[in-house]
């Protein structure tokens, strides 16, 4: 499916399953886990489905065999789970009226809990008798009628899209609150690209619906597809979420996703259920920013947290209803930060989100960041645009380490992506996949992988060559048809709808072959000699001295420099603008030349006359 139909497919869901939650006043908290639930079954079902003839192929295979292996067996091997008739969403949707849909959908989550026991307690049942009133109800079989408007032929980065969209609608539904569970996909596959998390351990420890874990797994298989390695996935992740609804959301993300590992509910504050310290090869998170009623006394002894210093800076009065003698740090931020430094292995990288006031933050959080950055475990820091994420206004940064360089030489790769973005609507921004992948070439060329540089750019032309082709193509039936202009009034307007489809088709490969030239002018034009140097107002490598010399700041612009745009727009809505002006020129040209030919016909046709 195409980026313009998830779109229209998600709007459309939305709507349909919005509009049944408005008939049956049910609060968004209320509606959000049950149709979540619907979505992961409508998922999973599409999933089965695909692989359903290699599991057939299998039981054929073993049929009379001493190693026979249950039907179940086999699907939890091949797909990683096990859907019987009952619990596949055909067979639910195609039940009568009169059956009692709810009972249904409830005994369908069952089956898969029975076969599948990292999802015990997990998927949403008695929600969907909720779901009914004393007057009506069709709202279960309503709601399965609409999500079964997902295609069959949706993959799983289709789920994780619609699946992303429906967290985030609710989240907006719900308020600031509702968002702590969701980060925007596109932030997230930027973190990932960047700290490329290929085999073994990731830990999240404020995991929400795990679509970090998600994006590791779709990064995997790109690069596995890259590298022409055939080896088994070997990814395994591990989650803590401390609430409890969201718990669940994360362990149907990972089944539907065929993600090995585990979720588990725990306040990481308090609790270290993996025992966490020096155990993973990658963490990454979006933790809650500027938390201030953390117990101090509670952490201040755990190696996870304090190996690099506590932020203490002064005692806080306790909240009202608390008890007064009661200690807190006065700010979370540098606990988090602790702990993905403490937890992560000798090699391990490490990406999280955290708000930009802790870059500068003062006191014990600004002793804590000197001691990292002399000890070179700070990697990358990256400033991201505003308005990135739905439901928080705070700018963020994001915070890359890699414990391999501690010892060596610390040195601190500043980006500054704040003019980096498309615009999806008025209060809503997002990275494109090209500009993810142009911003983490920033920091493999940092690392010295020049040839990934290399490979992006012949990408970016052999896509920008064949939209090229096919543009000049479709230019040519776009010429043949206004040639062809009918003398019969009434195939004119079917006439005047074929060329103005062929016009609108033509511009489209356009813009397509110039939007693929200008990623590559992006890249061409700051590193020209395809190795890592310093833009201005872009990427800054900073030295010790540079970085003692700002007082300890990671504050990205404190270092990369300001390019002054004085038209106000970005590079990339710059060339966009551009692109669109040279398309409309081209189509001016072509129509001013037929017009000079039909005059020139007509004055001939005069003069002959």
């Amino acid at each position: 499916m195409t980026a313009e139909q998830i779109k229209e497919l998600e709007n459309r869901l939305w709507q349909a399953a919005d509009k049944l939650r408005a008939d049956s006043n049910l609060k968004s908290n209320e509606y959000a886990t049950p149709v979540l639930g619907l979505i992961f079954l409508r998922f999973a079902s599409i999933r089965y489905n695909r692989i359903k003839p290699e599991i057939e192929a299998e039981m054929k295979a073993q049929k009379d065999s001493r190693m026979q292996q249950s039907e179940a067996d086999i699907a939890i091997s091949k797909c990683g789970f096990y859907l019987p008739k009952k619990a596949q969403y055909d067979y639910l949707l195609n039940l009568p009226e009169e059956v009692d849909i709810a009972k249904a959908i409830k005994e369908a989550m069952e089956e898969i809990e029975k076969h599948k026991p990292e999802l015990l307690d997990s998927l949403p049942k008695d929600e969907y008798f909720k779901l009914y009133t004393a007057e009506d109800r069709s709202l279960p079989k309503s709601l399965l009628k609409t999500i079964a408007n997902i295609p069959e032929d949706a993959s799983g980065d289709v789920f994780g899209k619609v699946y992303e969209y429906f967290l985030s609608e609710f989240a907006l539904a719900e308020g600031q609150g509702g968002g702590e569970f969701f980060t925007p996909t596109s932030v997230v596959k930027l973190m990932v690209e960047i700290i490329e998390p290929y085999k073994g351990t990731i830990f999240d420890p404020a995991c929400g619906s795990g679509g970090m874990f998600v994006q590791s797994s779709y990064f995997v298989d790109r690069r596995r597809e890259e590298l022409h390695d055939t080896d088994t996935k070997d990814l395994m992740v591990y989650g803590a979420e401390k609430t409890s609804d969201t718990v669940k959301l994360a362990r149907m993300n990972l089944a539907v996703n065929g993600l090995r590992g585990e979720i588990k509910p725990a306040n990481s504050y308090y609790e270290d259920p993996y025992s966490s310290y020096g155990r993973f090869d990658y963490v990454m998170a979006n933790p809650p920013f500027n938390v201030d009623d953390v117990n101090l006394d509670r952490v201040k002894g755990q190696l996870r947290f304090n190996e690099y210093g506590i932020p203490q800076n002064k005692t806080k009065s306790a909240k009202k209803g608390k008890e007064k003698d009661v200690n807190t740090v006065p700010n979370a931020n540098y606990l988090w930060i602790n702990l993905f430094a403490t937890s992560l292995k000798p090699t391990g990288r490490a990406a999280l989100v955290m708000a930009n006031s802790a870059s500068d933050a003062r006191n014990s959080e600004a002793d804590i960041r000197k001691n990292l950055i002399k000890i070179g475990v700070i990697d990358c820091m990256l400033t991201l645009p505003k308005n990135m994420f739905y439901t928080v206004t705070l700018p963020a940064t994001l915070w890359f380490f890699d414990k391999s360089k501690s010892g060596s030489e610390p040195r601190v790769l500043f980006i500054d992506a704040r003019n980096i973005f498309r615009q999806i609507d008025r209060a809503h921004r997002e990275f494109t996949e090209e500009q993810i992948q142009n911003i983490a070439t920033i920091m493999r060329l940092y690392r010295g992988e020049t040839d990934r540089l290399i490979a992006l750019l012949n990408k970016y032309k052999t896509h920008a060559t064949s939209f090229e082709k096919q543009a000049v193509t479709q230019q040519a039936v776009w010429k043949q048809l206004e040639k062809g202009k009918p003398i019969l009034d009434k195939e004119i307007k079917r006439w005047e709808k074929l060329v103005e489809e062929a016009s609108a088709k033509y511009k489209s490969l356009h813009n397509k072959q110039h939007y693929f030239e200008a990623q590559v002018t992006w890249l061409t034009d700051r590193f020209p000699n395809g190795v890592y140097e310093d833009v201005t107002g872009l990427c800054k490598a900073a030295t010790l001295a540079e970085l003692e010399e700002q007082d300890w700041s990671l504050n990205p612009g404190r270092y990369v420099g300001v390019v002054i745009e004085e038209d106000g727009l970005t590079e990339d809505e710059f060339l966009s603008e551009m692109a669109d002006r040279h398309n409309r020129l081209n189509v001016m040209n072509f129509k001013a030349k037929q017009l000079a030919e039909l005059i020139n016909s007509n004055i001939n046709t005069f003069m002959n006359d």
